[in-house]
């Protein structure tokens, strides 16, 4: 595993509209994973969810998370980030999921009916593997 800061062929990655898993932990320590949309911003990662999802309440408890980013035209390229969300707040005009959405979709998110917030990861470690392999491997 390598510390940040992350090579430019990972960044490179990151910015694209990837599929993503994010990993967060329940109160008895099992694991729990869900695919989300993610947006990485200066050497952060945002991600956004409807204010009742569970795995909001998994990341208020405990802030530790990885996300994993398959690199939509080869999946056996992937970044796996371990880090640990820094900050939490609600997202009540919308703007960071309207982000994500316009970097998915490239629209505003349809859904406005229901409370959203935002969390920040900020990246601990980071492993690569498939043509990123050799740049984790460097630190």
């Amino acid at each position: 595993m390598s510390k940040p800061p992350l090579p430019d062929a990972a960044v490179s990655m990151l910015g694209k509209a990837n599929p993503s898993v994010i990993t967060t932990l329940r109160t008895d320590g099992q694991p729990v994973s869900t695919a989300t949309w993610y947006l990485w911003d200066n050497g952060r990662v945002l991600v956004n969810m409807d204010e009742g999802r569970k795995r909001l309440a998994h990341l208020r408890n405990d802030p530790r998370v990885t996300l994993t980013v398959l690199d939509e035209g080869n999946w056996y390229t992937h970044l796996s980030l371990i880090g640990h969300v820094a900050e939490i707040r609600a997202d009540d005009a919308l703007t960071d999921i309207d982000r994500l959405a316009q970097h998915y979709l490239g629209k505003p998110y349809p859904q406005r009916d229901r409370r959203r917030v935002s969390a920040w990861i900020e990246i601990d470690r980071w492993h690569g593997w498939g043509s990123l392999k050799d740049s984790s491997q460097a630190g």
